[in-house]
């Protein structure tokens, strides 16, 4: 069975595991960045205001333990092995103004993938976002990570027009990663979604689909899950 949890990392003393840099396997999409990024990631991964939803493999079937906030438990059913097979790395913010739900990671392992977990997760994050008003869940997307660019398209993200190749195209050129998006309401799908004629914008996100099945397969930078 697995389980998923949602709760806020607690310290080196506490019970629960973080994940480590094998659960969070990086190197490939960031290449000779990676010792940097693995750094900052560490910080990331242990700032207060980090939550997760960590998903634990039992037995054969999947249950749920949300924990919001220190102190408040929600248990569907227990679990009593301890093999991490993924988890989300989540936090509440705001981008530009709008109060939005930011995707950190994303990570299931490789034994775990393609049996509709990332979905399952990403779904869950959705609906947190949802409950708790937010506008938008928003996420950074390493451009090598074709596989993972594929599965959120497939999910019905697009490209944030807050994503450099949508603020300035050379600036794109330079960046390696795009933001993508998903909005809730019209104050987010103003600020977030390219603003252009529908029949331009269907052209050029044709354009970015075509792109990205040409490029060679990749491991996700922030987003590891690449399967539905």
């Amino acid at each position: 069975m697995a389980t998923a949890e949602k709760k806020r990392p607690r310290g080196s003393g506490g019970e629960e595991k973080r994940p480590s840099r094998k659960e969070v396997n990086m190197e490939e999409p960031y290449g000779i960045e990676w010792p940097s990024e693995e750094k900052v990631k560490r910080r990331q991964m242990v700032a207060p205001e980090a939550r997760y939803i960590f998903v634990r493999q039992s037995s054969n079937a999947f249950s749920t333990k949300n924990i919001m906030k220190q102190g408040h438990n929600s248990t569907h059913e227990a679990c009593n092995e301890d093999r991490l097979i993924g988890f989300v790395h989540y936090r509440f913010v705001l981008e530009e103004d709008v109060p939005v739900v930011y995707v950190y990671e994303l990570q299931v392992e490789p034994s775990a993938q393609g049996k509709g977990l990332g979905k399952f997760l990403m779904e869950l994050i959705e609906l947190i976002a949802c409950k708790s008003q937010m506008g938008a869940v928003m996420l950074t997307v390493q451009k090598a990570n074709n596989l993972a660019m594929a599965f959120y398209m497939k999910l019905r993200y697009v490209i944030s027009s807050t994503s450099p190749s949508r603020v300035d195209p050379l600036i794109g050129l330079e960046k390696n990663y795009k933001i993508l998006c998903k909005t809730f309401e019209s104050e987010a799908k103003s600020k977030f979604e390219l603003k252009m004629d529908p029949g331009l914008r269907a052209i050029g996100f044709g354009v970015e689909v075509l792109h990205i099945s040409a490029r060679s397969n990749g491991a996700d930078g922030v987003l590891g899950d690449e399967t539905a």
